[in-house]
């Protein structure tokens, strides 16, 4: 595989926002010739699959704009510094925040799924997603100035039929949930 592996010779930012960059490598490619090539550069992020003690699912409906409508999904967010354990990230802890923060619920339990770079020839997005049982209604929500958000709970079977309907289309809930379907149930 080395033989295939580009050469960073530099690298800039070209714009900041919110959440994330569009950064600009110059690169050399295995033949020897040079080029730009630009990427989102955005850090880590974590996606909570919620169950209820009755098995059912905790679900956000929110606004995205760069689709024009609202969309449903489960809670995710970038992890925070907070969310470090001193030897690097806590996953638990980052999922729990991410779930009050959006939801307003805590859970008994958490435990990881599986992580996933959903879109590594455009972005470094890695997305660490982790299951969460026992989930209750006891948090204060704590929603970000931009996030437009409305909490539900479905029957989990009804959140995976929609998967398979196009009524679920956020890549991140279709990943947690047909990897919980394969790894767990």
């Amino acid at each position: 595989m080395d033989d295939l592996a580009w050469e960073t010779l530099g690298t800039e930012i070209d714009y900041r926002c919110p959440g994330f960059d569009v950064r600009r490598d110059e690169v050399r490619f295995p033949d020897g010739d040079t080029d730009g090539f630009h990427y989102v550069d955005e850090p880590p992020a974590v996606v909570v699959l919620p169950l209820t003690p009755d098995g059912d699912v905790v679900v956000i409906d929110e606004w995205r704009q760069a689709i024009g409508r609202t969309n449903r999904g489960i809670p995710a967010g970038t992890i925070e510094p907070e969310d470090g354990d001193g030897n690097g990230v806590d996953l638990e802890r980052a999922a729990a925040r991410e779930l009050a923060e959006e939801t307003g619920y805590e859970a008994e339990s958490f435990e990881r799924l599986t992580t996933v770079e959903p879109t590594n020839g455009m972005a470094n997005a890695v997305h660490h997603h982790v299951l969460a049982t026992g989930c209750k209604p006891t948090a204060e929500r704590d929603l970000d100035h931009n996030e437009s958000i409305s909490v539900d709970v479905v029957p989990y079977d009804d959140l995976l039929e929609a998967v398979v309907d196009d009524g679920l289309r956020d890549g991140r809930a279709v990943t947690a949930v047909l990897w919980y379907e394969l790894t767990r149930r």
